[in-house]
């Protein structure tokens, strides 16, 4: 259906309970004692982009369990508590443990990425450019992807052991986790994406490989988290204004480029024509009718389809991200007063971003008014409520939507980098540097597009879905644009912007208040959801994943627990 880059070539095994696996060979592709052309080793590029899409329903890449559901956005969803049971688990902090086997298999399946690109730098060290003249091309690409690899793992479990190509696979066991400190592997991340930046073209031919673009977007977000030091307990206790000017300088080289927002929110996730698109930086690719089994499809995202379109209702939004796109009569949000009471949508004026990220009973699927979303499409609405997380999903009549029995995914690009996040990350910077009304325009940029994007939130009568009213911010009329209330404009501007895309529990960990938000969110919650009655943030500890046990066994010890576990 689709000539991508990320085809499978087969596993390059990194290290996991199983030691013997680290001895196999893999099926499809040489091993590096065999290459002897520059066409053989680009099967090994091949191959690290390949990990991109090697996710599947409990392995999930686009991180929704960890990012959204371990947030306020979005309830676990499924059958019940014990379905997924890991999940429930990660949602309600209340039973993480290091023996969970949901956390060995994301560790387990970055460092698969991880290990790909060393061995496809190693390789690349066999070349000369007059051999091979896309070399250094091809290194930064490796570069960009192992740094994107590490970043997951950063997130998610802090203290990780760091290998680059210089380190075969056989020698990985012997690498701590605590030999770099938490800036130093923030360093070694951005230095591969500087690299990339450095020596990647501006465009590439093929879709889905990363250009000069990705890699200052990506090396923007990367010194945005680097900035906000934290010390041993998670806590933030400073911010770097060096990390922020470098935010701001790798940004602005994304600003100048060709990309640019979407004239409509909606086009961002929408199938066919629209994918990768003008705001699209960098996105994982998938197929159907390639050649492997079923195709490329985004198996790490298959369980979020309603159970009205087949299986499983995974990822409900909650109440509270629900409430949070009300604005108030000068079409701003209701900053601390959005959670007092639920929505009404007969009566209050929302942001249109809430229907183009949420599915709602009466509304149409995707935009079709030939297809309702009714009640009837929730699994257990008892536990989970009726609404359903609609970005990552497509209609049933497209042709990239492919029944994996009793599953059923979808061939549309996972955007993992997008224009409004860098607007957004520069915007971030300038607020925390004092220079917030730089950032005032670039916030409004973002509420400017949402306030144009109601074209396709209609019914079938032509009539808009809710009473839309989102206005861009004017210092004196409706807010006053202070530092304190910049600060809480763009922290919620990115709530409503990138909402369920697996970025808003990272961000509340970097700003250094998980605690707070996701205790008053749980304390509120729980008064709705008794499958949350339990739940309760630990500061200190629930910042971050436990090390897996399966790899601390693997690593003969050496790997040092995370905080509290």
């Amino acid at each position: 259906m689709k000539k991508i880059i990320a085809i499978m070539v087969g596993a390059l095994l990194f290290g996991s309970s199983c030691s013997d696996m680290l001895d196999v060979d893999p099926r499809g592709v040489l091993n590096e004692d065999q290459i002897r052309t520059p066409q053989d080793a680009e099967g090994f590029v091949i191959a690290a982009y390949s990990q991109l899409g090697n996710d599947e329903i409990n392995r999930a890449f686009s991180l929704w369990p960890y990012g959204n559901v371990r947030a306020d956005d979005a309830y676990k969803g499924g059958r019940d508590p014990g379905d997924g049971q890991g999940f429930h688990f990660i949602e309600t902090f209340g039973n993480t443990r290091p023996d969970m086997w949901e956390l060995d298999g994301i560790w387990f399946q970055t460092y698969i990425g991880v290990r790909r690109a060393n061995d496809g730098l190693r390789i690349m060290n066999n070349f000369t450019e007059e051999q091979f003249p896309q070399l250094n091309a091809r290194k930064a690409e490796l570069r960009f992807l192992r740094a994107h690899f590490y970043f997951v793992l950063k997130i998610l479990f802090k203290r990780i052991p760091y290998m680059d190509e210089n380190v075969l696979a056989e020698d990985y066991k012997f690498v701590t986790n605590v030999e770099f400190t938490s800036d130093e592997l923030w360093e070694k991340i951005a230095q591969d994406f500087e690299f990339a930046a450095a020596n990647l073209p501006l465009s590439q031919q093929q879709v889905g490989r990363a250009n000069q673009v990705a890699a200052n977007a990506y090396l923007a977000k990367t010194r945005l988290y680097q900035a906000y030091e934290q010390n041993d307990q998670h806590a933030v206790v400073t911010i770097n204004t060096q990390r922020l000017q470098q935010v701001i300088e790798a940004a602005d080289k994304v600003i100048a480029s060709n990309y640019d927002l979407q004239p409509d929110f909606a086009n961002n996730f929408l199938p066919g024509p629209f994918e990768n698109g003008v705001e699209s930086i960098f996105a994982v690719q998938f197929s159907t009718n390639d050649g492997v089994g079923r195709g490329r499809l985004n198996h790490g995202d298959m369980l979020t389809v309603p159970q009205g379109l087949g299986c499983c209702d995974f990822q409900k939004p909650s109440q509270n991200l629900v409430n949070a796109y009300q604005t108030t009569s000068q079409g701003v949000p209701l900053f601390d007063t959005f959670n007092e009471s639920n929505v009404d949508f007969a009566q209050h004026t929302l942001d249109p971003r809430l229907d183009h990220t949420v599915a709602r009973p009466g509304n149409p699927w995707k935009y079709d008014t030939d297809r309702i979303f009714t009640e009837s499409w929730s699994r257990t609405p008892q536990i989970y409520g009726y609404y359903n997380s609609l970005k990552e999903n497509v209609s049933p009549d497209d042709e990239g939507f492919v029944n994996v029995d009793p599953f059923y995914g979808n061939t549309k690009p996972r955007i993992l980098l997008r224009y409004a996040d860098v607007l957004l990350f520069k915007a971030e910077a300038l607020i925390e540097l004092g220079r917030q009304e730089e950032a005032l325009p670039l916030i409004n940029e973002i509420r400017n597009r949402a306030a144009a994007s109601t074209n396709r939130l209609k019914n079938e009568a032509g009539a808009f879905l809710a009473n839309y009213d989102v206005r861009p911010y004017e210092p004196g009329v409706n807010i006053a644009w202070t530092q304190e209330n910049a600060r809480k404009a763009l922290r919620f501007e990115r709530r409503l912007e990138m909402a369920l895309e697996g970025s808003r529990f990272f961000d509340l960990v970097r700003w250094g208040i998980a605690d707070q938000v996701m205790n008053a969110y749980l304390d509120k919650e729980k008064t709705r959801r008794e499958f949350l009655r339990d739940g309760h943030f630990t500061k200190g500890k629930h910042e971050y994943l436990p090390i897996p046990q399966n790899q601390i066994f693997w690593s003969e010890q050496r790997y040092v627990q995370n905080l509290n576990y």
